[in-house]
């Protein structure tokens, strides 16, 4: 048997010190490089909002709305970006604001999935019309419609401004921390094909219109999570993103975790509904009546009763509908309401703001104001833009009664656990096991956005590129001179009021002015109108990427 001071003696040889110390670095080494693995794989801290696997806190403020608008377009060659929102990989055209070359020439429709970097859409309403290729003597404009490239403003740009886009954590997103509603007219239905599109193929849509030889606009659409995707399979080495890019699958990738009731066949992760107005025709005749009482004097024998509204079509449904029945439904998946209006708020609409004729009973458009008295009705659209900041301000005091009122149910019903959740006590390192509590409400808080409205632009189909400052309007077509207007009474009614401590009024209500970025894109259009924007310019394909921003990094600070 060795004596304990000759085996001491021999542990302090140089040679066994040394071993020592290789196989200590490297145990710490293979320690590091797990933990650090592990942390990275987490998908509820490295890939979702306010969390990082150095900080558990919530995110500051890192690209507001208005920075992000302050940005330009530059233009990009199609091939030099791998996807249809990731950034170009040649940094050397970063300066060019207009059209250098024509870098190909468009030979049939599906030419434009390339163009556009996309590896397909998963709705089929109007296809081709939403891409604008659907007239073969406008293909002069592509490539070039699809090659600018969004820089914002301010912060947004910086390593820690606007998130990247991954379309494996919008989807992870959605399935876990709640989908999207969307309600507008047909300007945001264009935004929820191009969302189609940025999902594919992660998503299936619902209606079949290949199927369909008529279709109502009321229809809902929804986006499904596709029991083909990759997220769903960790056995795959691969992601497929579009047929341009795809990335690594780290091999302990979190499986998608589905909160309580969700089903893959009937659980929609996006939806659109038509709603021109936010309010049906009766409900808001009944609020006109009441807030504008002058309106409503006796007809004489020359005039005819006030009507609000001309028998021009508007799609429209209540609050009732999308709000209490469908976004607070008790089986709701939905937790971002992301809405827009404005474009039909016309004089032609609302003909009864045109003003009334003494002989004819037709309207005119313009108003005497000389002649007005105090309490006599106001025509026009001074009149109309009044009107609507009024039913807005109800609109957004019912939105959020019925967030508060939800919100309190919850609580207590024991639901009201944040999103992401977070970890149980006993995880290391402050990251959640296996094993570990799973919380019973793991969505996040609901939240409402009101994107700003996009006017139109006069002669569109004239114009080849994107401009580097807003055009005046020449001839105000429709009401898009007054669109700003319209945007203003959201920009007052919903911005905090920072020249006090008081509390945001409607503070699960914002306003996203993020409408420059489109006001600048005359080329973007589609093919047949100057109003509706293309699938694949960057115009809708930013709204996506900006909300996503703003829902989980912007509200969770």
């Amino acid at each position: 048997m060795i004596p304990l001071t000759a085996l001491l003696s021999r542990l302090r040889t140089r040679k066994f010190l040394f071993l020592i110390l290789i196989f200590s670095t490297l145990s710490l080494f293979l320690y590091t490089s797990a933990l650090s693995s592990f942390v990275s794989d987490w998908s509820l801290l490295d890939r979702l909002p306010g969390f990082s696997g150095t900080n558990t806190g919530h995110t500051q403020s890192t690209c507001t709305p208005t920075e992000y608008n302050a940005g330009r377009w530059v233009w990009k060659p199609y091939y030099t970006r791998p996807g249809a929102l990731t950034k170009s990989t040649t940094p050397t055209t970063a300066n060019w604001t207009e059209v250098k070359e024509v870098t190909a020439q468009m030979q049939k429709n599906e030419d434009i999935l390339e163009f556009a970097r996309f590896g397909g859409c998963a709705s089929s309403r109007e296809y081709w019309w939403h891409f604008a290729v659907d007239r073969k003597e406008q293909w002069d404009r592509f490539p070039g419609a699809v090659e600018w490239e969004w820089v914002p403003g301010g912060r947004c740009s910086s390593t820690q401004g606007l998130r990247e886009w991954k379309v494996e954590e919008v989807i992870r997103e959605l399935v876990e921390g709640g989908g999207w509603l969307l309600i507008g007219d047909s300007v945001t239905e264009n935004h929820f094909f191009s969302l189609s599109c940025l999902l594919y193929p992660h998503v299936l849509a619902t209606p079949d219109y290949t199927k369909e030889s008529s279709f109502d606009r009321a229809w809902p659409q929804h986006l499904y999570l596709n029991p083909s995707s990759p997220l769903l399979h960790t056995d795959s080495s691969t992601v497929r993103i579009t047929k341009h890019q795809s990335g690594l699958v780290k091999p302990k990738q979190e499986q998608l975790r589905f909160p309580p009731s969700f089903d893959i066949h009937k659980t929609p992760l996006v939806t659109f509904r038509r709603n021109d107005l936010l309010f049906s025709k009766e409900e808001l005749e009944d609020m006109h009546k009441e807030l504008h009482p002058e309106f409503y004097s006796p007809p004489t024998n020359t005039s005819k009763p006030f009507s609000l509204f001309s028998e021009e079509p508007v799609w429209s449904i209540p609050p009732s509908t999308y709000l209490t029945s469908l976004f607070l439904a008790p089986t709701s998946h939905y937790r971002t309401l992301i809405l827009s209006t404005a474009g039909h708020w016309t004089t032609n609409l609302f003909s009864g703001y045109k003003g009334p004729n003494p002989t004819s009973g037709e309207g005119v458009e313009e108003e005497n104001l000389e002649d007005r008295k105090d309490g006599d009705p106001v025509y026009g659209y001074d009149g109309l833009v009044k009107f609507f900041g009024e039913v807005m301000q109800i609109w957004a005091g019912r939105v959020q009664d019925a967030f508060d009122e939800a919100r309190a149910g919850e609580v207590e019903r024991g639901l009201g656990r944040p999103y992401p959740p977070p970890p149980p006590p006993s995880s290391p390192h402050g990251v959640g096991v296996a094993g570990g509590e799973e919380p019973v409400n793991r969505m996040r808080e609901r939240t409402a956005v009101v994107r700003a409205y996009l006017p139109g632009h006069e002669d569109c189909h004239e114009h080849r590129s994107a401009w580097q400052e807003v055009v005046p309007f020449k001839w105000n077509w429709w009401n898009w001179g007054e669109i700003g207007r319209y945007n203003q009474v959201f920009e007052t009614l919903l911005s905090p009021n920072t020249s006090t401590t008081q509390q945001k009024k409607y503070k699960d209500v914002h306003y996203l002015p993020i409408d420059r970025p489109g006001r600048l894109r005359p080329d973007a259009h589609a093919s047949g109108d100057c109003l509706h924007i293309m699938t694949g310019a960057g115009v809708l394909e930013g709204w996506s990427h900006y909300i996503w921003h703003y829902i989980t990094r912007e509200v969770s600070s």
